[in-house]
């Protein structure tokens, strides 16, 4: 009697691959060891799925699978390491608000080239923007050609 998932249902409802499945399961980032049917189909429950999403998560956001490990090593060993968990998700956290910060850079620089050149195409300006100048003989351009 299956009263779990199989490997293609968590496959499409993760976005992960098959593959990504079994690697996952080979490297020990899923919290629980994965049940199997008398076939030797993998059984997958419902809080296999939100881990995967959580670890999902920890993935898109730029940990490292080493640190997901240890992460899900230190839940396995159960009560009694919560700070060094909290330390491990306050790093990685820190992480996180760095990109931000960095994306947030990106972004207004962007929105701030978008403008100038929403500006000049509406102005009819345009044809001057980083245009590449031409060496003269005078040019310290032309001494280096």
């Amino acid at each position: 009697m299956n009263d779990g998932l199989s490997i293609g249902q968590v496959a499409e409802r993760t976005g992960l691959s098959v593959h990504a499945l079994r690697f996952y399961e080979r490297e020990g980032i899923l919290a629980e060891p994965v049940r199997r049917e008398s076939n030797g189909r993998r059984i997958y429950s419902e809080d296999d799925v939100d881990w995967l999403e959580m670890c999902i998560r920890f993935r898109s956001s730029g940990m490292p699978l080493d640190t997901i490990r240890r992460y899900t090593d230190l839940v396995r060993q159960g009560p009694g390491n919560e700070s060094e968990r909290l330390a491990l998700l306050q790093s990685h956290q820190q992480h996180v608000e760095d990109q931000l910060a960095a994306l947030t850079a990106c972004h207004e620089a962007i929105t701030h080239k978008v403008g100038i050149y929403q500006q000049h195409l509406t102005q009819g300006t345009a044809d001057c923007l980083w245009t590449v100048p031409v060496p003269t003989e005078d040019s310290p351009l032309a001494a280096n050609q």
